[in-house]
């Protein structure tokens, strides 16, 4: 089914032999993040999706994280899930009670002016590590620095700072809840590993992944226990049953004259492409404000199906 206000097809398609162009339908992203999120596909989002089939059963994205991308393609049939759960409940509230979600914000971003923007972070940033949860977890996203979601490895608390920059109003958090809650309308969300995802997924169906970096993203949620050996077998057991899948992950990376060089089966991919990513925001915070003239970065995309199949 044609997706009228996200996708734009080639009108004069049927009267000219097809391009690989013109079998790939154009995906616009939302105007703006829902999220502050290190690594957030959203600029990218157009150039990636370009290589997603213009058919597919079910959309699914299991290592949701910003939930760039499938906003992005906003899909008529998707399942956006992770094993966060403090995100997920954002996620979920946002299908099940958008206005709640922005009563979320609003109680914490209300404390601002009462109190300095520090404080409020410090005090938010204890309650969430008391007891992890999406309201405030929500805030964080928004406020801490650079949107990077760091956990101490020993402890697993959040440790990130609070932000330079001021949180974004609750009058424009609500518009960015409302486009994304249209977007996003018919995406189910669930709190589920990325295996029990790959499980559900059929023939005819497409996954995009967007796990965490294996050399660079140690101190993010999630990467602790992330192997990419067991993914990579999810996919080839989901090629082998006629799902197709999207990779992206570390592409080179000019940091130390660091080569990503990942362990990948030959010919469980049917092509390789590059996106630039810019500067690294994780490397900013790390290199505490150094020069980043040498930390470009270009995500890895890879397809486990042809770009000429269709």
């Amino acid at each position: 089914m044609a997706q009228k206000h996200y996708l734009w097809q080639n009108k004069y398609a049927k009267h000219m032999q097809l391009t690989i162009e013109d079998k790939y339908r154009t995906y616009y992203p939302p105007k703006s993040q829902l999220l502050k999120w290190v690594g957030n596909k959203q600029k990218f989002a157009a150039e990636i999706t370009k290589y997603f089939p213009a058919e597919f059963g079910r959309f699914f994205e299991p290592f949701l994280g910003s939930g760039a991308i499938i906003a992005t393609v906003a899909p008529h049939n998707g399942m956006g899930s992770d094993t966060f759960k403090p995100l997920m409940q954002i996620w979920e509230m946002l299908k099940l009670n958008p206005k709640e979600l922005v009563s979320w914000y609003a109680e914490r971003w209300d404390e601002i002016g009462k109190k300095s923007k520090e404080e409020v972070y410090s005090k938010v940033l204890a309650s969430y590590n008391s007891s992890p949860n999406g309201p405030d977890f929500l805030f964080l996203s928004r406020s801490c620095y650079g949107g990077i979601i760091r956990f101490r490895k020993a402890d697993g608390y959040m440790s990130t700072p609070c932000g330079v920059h001021d949180p974004i109003s609750v009058e424009g958090f609500a518009k960015r809840v409302n486009e994304w809650k249209n977007r996003l309308s018919k995406v189910d969300f669930v709190h589920c590993d990325y295996r029990e995802a790959f499980k559900k997924a059929k023939s005819g169906d497409f996954i995009y992944c967007d796990p965490p970096y294996s050399h660079s993203q140690s101190i993010l949620y999630g990467a602790q226990d992330f192997r990419l050996e067991d993914l990579l077998s999810e996919i080839e057991k989901a090629k082998s049953k006629g799902v197709r899948v999207a990779l992206s992950i570390d592409g080179h990376k000019k940091s130390g004259n660091h080569l990503c060089d990942l362990p990948i089966e030959h010919g469980l991919f049917e092509n390789e492409l590059y996106v630039n990513c810019g500067r690294s925001m994780l490397r900013r915070f790390q290199l505490e404000g150094q020069t980043l003239e040498d930390e470009n970065v270009s995500d890895r995309l890879l397809l486990s199906y042809s770009l000429s199949e269709f």
